[in-house]
């Protein structure tokens, strides 16, 4: 990844830790900071890790000529040997199926890895080492067997350092005077053998020596003891059993003749193996007719679609993964903390509940402290019906509207102790409720006040006056006839016409009103009858003690010489 997608990953993680940690987590506010710095701690510690790039001692002359970092196509090391002159002035050579990057033999192969993966992090998967082997420039087999081995053991290091599969093709190659064209024959795994000629098309060896006549069995004579050498001094080095190194098996094994060779010898580890297995000398074709041609390509173009390349993940759909698993991590979290926090909500609301219950009602002293504990819970329930429930409880995981029934009716059934035993006074007063009767004020079906009703509602409504501490209650009913919605609503628009007629007659202030609606809700005679429908259709006007009721700031009503009455008649 880039350091700005590191970076990204950061800040998203970051988010997503203060998100969890101070909206879900079921502990306090302290100690969820805590957490939060902790994990920020952490992310600071593996961006820091992760965004380290250790110093790397440049080992490859050249590597400006590497392709982007988005280059999705093989990339193969070339050691070891070469046909021709390696025909560009940089290590790296991208042709249209690849790219081929040249490692001298004086260089170690984990480290020119190492130092590839450095510039190229996402590169891993598609590095290959190609080996590649010309007999006719090996004097010394002996020599040739220990400098496959250092390559063997290299090749096993850079397994282990990297973590990657780095697959293995094996290429033996030598010069010949009896082809004009390059000729490629390859062993790979899981396809058989198979014929690369410039001036055929891709094919069996049976079908190429067969179309090809007498200097196709010739070259192909000549091919398979290239193929028995090889397997003897190469893939033998690589396939061997070896205490100190494991197997190496190649992806693919090459074998190459074409009439160029640079550097190749008069008498090589070649020559000599061919002349003990044929028991002839320096036979006219084992020697190639040149040392050097800028025509001819010096690598098997052809091997590189077969060899893996980086059709994985690339950079950017890591870091969407590696974002949508911490996003994943954050929800799992989150959930698991919303559940938490409403199961102890539920136990402990339960729990509020069985204890009152099991308080016996006459212990008054604990089940007042009961029931103040429950009005508590009915409290916090209320309020988060009313203004929505907090995300520490919510991703749909909430349950306490189950409990507000519950918690009501045992606040209900609290039966409050008894007052103490106090000397006998004459009853207060109860202030006299006037009942009105709504035929007399109102049309049919309507509650704008009849013309002519002052007079009787001066009558009925004399003894009702405003008093401090006294709240004037209007209350209107009606019969069954009709629905009851439109019965509450013609109920509640006729008390507000009393009302208004009380406050704008008398000057009153509307703070000294109460205006309740109730229908046919509360009958007081039957309705089944004519007589019993007349009497529920009323309205009431009663005066109810409450404590700063009628009174405005900077407007005192003077209590009237009823009020003193009252007050003399309730002491």
């Amino acid at each position: 990844m880039s350091p700005a997608q590191q970076r990204g990953l950061a800040l998203w993680a970051a988010l997503l830790g203060a998100v969890v940690c101070l909206g879900f987590l079921p502990v306090s506010r302290l100690v969820s900071v805590l957490i939060l710095l902790a994990i920020l701690g952490l992310i600071m510690a593996f961006w820091y890790v992760a965004g380290r790039r250790p110093e790397h001692n440049i080992i490859l002359c050249d590597l400006d000529d590497l392709p982007e970092a988005t280059y999705r196509q093989p990339v193969v090391l070339i050691c070891g040997d070469l046909a021709l002159a390696w025909p560009h002035p940089s290590p790296v050579l991208t042709v249209t199926q690849g790219c081929w990057i040249r490692v001298e033999d004086h260089q170690d192969l984990a480290q020119a890895v190492s130092q590839i993966l450095w510039l190229r992090p996402a590169w891993g998967r598609q590095l290959s080492v190609m080996v590649s082997v010309c007999p006719q420039k090996h004097a010394d087999s002996e020599r040739l067997t220990s400098q496959l081995l250092a390559l063997r053991w290299q090749i096993s290091q850079l397994r282990k350092e990297t973590g990657h599969s780095v697959p293995l093709v094996l290429n033996g190659q030598i010069g010949s005077a009896m082809t004009n064209d390059m000729l490629w024959q390859a062993a790979i795994r899981g396809e058989g053998m198979r014929v690369w000629c410039e001036s055929s098309v891709p094919g069996s060896i049976a079908t190429w020596v067969t179309t090809g006549g007498t200097p196709a069995m010739q070259q192909q004579v000549l091919m398979n003891s290239l193929m028995n050498w090889s397997h003897q001094h190469v893939q033998a080095v690589f396939m061997d059993e070896n205490p100190d190194m494991p197997i190496i098996t190649p992806a693919a094994v090459l074998w190459g003749m074409g009439p160029i060779l640079s550097g190749s010898l008069a008498t090589s580890a070649w020559t000599v193996w061919l002349s003990r297995h044929t028991a002839m000398q320096q036979v006219a074709g084992w020697q190639p007719v040149g040392t050097d041609s800028t025509v001819m390509s010096p690598f098997p173009d052809f091997i590189l679609p077969l060899l893996p390349d980086g059709g994985g993940l690339t950079p950017r759909v890591r870091t969407w993964r590696c974002a949508l698993g911490l996003f994943t991590l954050a929800a799992m979290a989150a959930l698991l903390s919303s559940g938490w926090n409403n199961r102890q909500l539920l136990h402990r609301v339960s729990f509020d509940i069985v204890r009152y219950n099991s308080i016996a009602m006459n212990d008054y002293d604990l089940k007042a402290s009961a029931v103040a504990v429950l009005r508590e819970d009915a409290a916090l329930l209320d309020d988060l019906s009313r203004n929505g429930v907090p995300v520490r409880l919510g991703l749909g995981l909430y349950q306490g509207e189950h409990l507000r029934i519950p918690v009501l009716e045992a606040i209900r059934s609290y039966v409050p102790p008894p007052p103490p035993a106090r000397p006998q006074l004459p009853p207060k007063p109860v202030p006299k409720t006037v009942r009105l009767d709504s035929m007399s004020l109102f049309d049919t079906g309507k509650w704008a006040l009849k013309p002519g009703t002052t007079k009787l509602l001066v009558n009925s409504l004399v003894r009702i006056k405003a008093k401090p501490g006294w709240l004037i209650v209007v209350a209107g009913h009606t019969d069954s006839v009709g629905d009851d919605k439109s019965n509450q609503a013609l109920s509640l628009k006729r008390a507000e016409s009393v009302r208004d007629w009380m406050r704008d007659t008398g000057d009153v202030p509307e703070s000294c009103f109460a205006v309740q609606g109730y229908g046919e809700s509360r009958p007081v005679a039957t309705n089944d009858t004519a007589e019993g429908r007349a009497l529920n259709r009323r309205v009431e006007i009663s005066l109810v003690p409450q404590a700063n009721a009628c009174q405005l700031p900077g407007n005192t009503l003077a209590p009237s010489q009823d009020d003193d009455v009252s007050k003399n008649e309730m002491e």
